[in-house]
């Protein structure tokens, strides 16, 4: 029970040194806060002592020499990914939610992920797929390699038994093995297409991660002139938070807008292909002269 719990990034009991927590002002501002013995947390405000907070519960609120009361906690996954150390950027929190969804990460999964930048998507990928999954990750860069380690390791407390981070580049050094899922976040994941699909399961999950609109139209044509993939299917999320104080009722000013798009196909068994899609493109969509064999009329 205690090496699920371990696995699952989940920490129970009273606060321990070499563990980060997030301290919470009075105006909603995050700090987040490896704990060390003898240490200080400084503010304007004054300092709060880590001795103070080692070896008591979660959850308390304790107040900084200049009288500035702080919220305790440990932190939340997501409020761990956007906080912590990073060399690449962070798949932030929305779209790894939607891409744990869309790509339906299960509880015993085999996943590939590319790459692994500073480890965001793959402390949730490793929760999704507990104790009995695995989730094998390539970096290309020995630095952001080095950087996602440490913050897996920060999060679940020991390095993962499920996870095999490899610093490699996917195309180069890939080892044919059966898996369940493919998660891609990396520059170019169409040129991946032909060889993942060799791999990937029947009814196994392609999903890509692309910031752009080019990417986006590249991975999704590729994996359809490929044909041994489902209709791919392209979303985005964007989340809106509302100020709720009394009357005063509307949506905050801020939003996290577009940061990706998430890309999923799923495979079809050897030897298939999908059915002919019924829908007809779009006047020029693909030029004057289109004769797709993937389109027709009806």
């Amino acid at each position: 029970m205690a090496e699920q719990a371990q696995l699952s990034g989940v920490r129970l009991g009273p606060l321990q040194a070499g563990e980060r927590i997030t301290l919470t002002d009075p105006k909603g501002r995050r700090h987040s806060v490896l704990l060390t013995e003898g240490g200080q947390f400084h503010t304007t405000k004054g300092a709060v002592s880590h001795d103070d907070l080692i070896s008591r519960p979660e959850g308390i609120v304790v107040s900084s020499t200049g009288g500035t009361q702080f919220l305790v906690m440990r932190p939340l996954l997501g409020e761990f990914t956007v906080s912590m150390p990073r060399g690449a950027a962070v798949v932030y929190p929305k779209d790894a939610a939607q891409i744990l969804m869309a790509a339906d990460v299960f509880p015993g999964a085999r996943v590939l992920e590319a790459g692994a930048g500073s480890g965001a998507l793959t402390c949730s990928l490793l929760r999704a797929i507990g104790p009995g999954g695995r989730l094998i990750s390539y970096e290309r860069r020995e630095d952001f390699a080095a950087i996602a380690q440490r913050n897996v390791a920060n999060f679940f407390g020991v390095n993962p038994s499920t996870w095999d981070l490899r610093v490699a580049d996917l195309l180069e050094s890939f080892t044919a093995e059966a898996l369940d899922r493919v998660v891609l976040d990396m520059l170019a994941p169409w040129e991946c297409v032909a060889a993942l699909a060799e791999v990937l399961v029947p009814g196994g999950v392609f999903c890509a991660y692309v910031a752009t609109t080019t990417q986006l139209a590249e991975t999704v044509e590729t994996l359809r002139v490929h044909s041994g993939f489902t209709e791919p299917l392209a979303t985005e999320s964007l989340v809106r938070a509302w100020h709720v104080e009394g009357l005063a009722v509307r949506p905050r000013h801020d939003m996290v807008g577009h940061t990706g798009f998430v890309i999923t196909a799923r495979r079809l068994a050897p030897g298939f292909t999908a059915p002919l899609r019924k829908r007809r493109p779009a006047r020029g969509a693909y030029g004057n002269d289109y004769q797709g064999p993937r389109s027709q009329p009806g």
